[in-house]
């Protein structure tokens, strides 16, 4: 929260979404949030594909979505046994499909124009810094994508 706060006047006007753990979005929440945006932003725990039904995603057309940002893999303990409890009830090609690059490949051939996921497992102060970092490169500096991501890398 304090981070959108400070980056708030460097967004449009129309943000919009969900923040905090005021409740799930719906599939259908989700649809009109990737549906209807220009760049969307996922920060949450575990893996973003856990929230969203793969057959759902494979059908829906993003084109407007020019940036789909992915700050998942935050884990908790808690986090890993609700993660853990649920994948027990999924098929292996459903856990499949949530790992990082199966979900970067879903989302593009859904339409998205760029992907940026991590591929490896953050505490929640480690996944802050990226957010803090993406947003100042992002937004305050002017930088690509491709410039930001470079600057993750370090």
């Amino acid at each position: 929260q304090e981070i959108l706060e400070k980056y708030h006047d460097l967004f449009t006007l129309q943000w919009e979404g969900v923040i905090g753990n005021m409740c799930t979005p719906s599939q259908a929440e989700w649809e009109q949030l990737l549906t209807n945006c220009s760049a969307f932003l996922f920060c949450g725990m575990e893996r973003f594909m856990s929230h969203v039904l793969p057959n759902w995603l494979v059908a829906m057309n993003i084109p407007k979505c020019r940036l789909v940002i992915l700050l998942d893999l935050v884990r908790s303990q808690k986090s890993y046994q609700r993660i853990t409890n649920s994948d027990i009830h999924k098929s292996c090609v459903r856990v499949a499909l949530e790992r990082p690059a199966e979900t970067a490949v879903l989302l593009s051939l859904a339409g998205a124009g760029c992907v940026v996921a991590p591929q490896w497992y953050a505490s929640p102060a480690e996944q802050a810094q990226r957010l803090e970092t993406l947003l100042q490169n992002l937004l305050s500096f002017g930088k690509t994508t491709g410039q930001t991501v470079h600057v993750l890398q370090k």
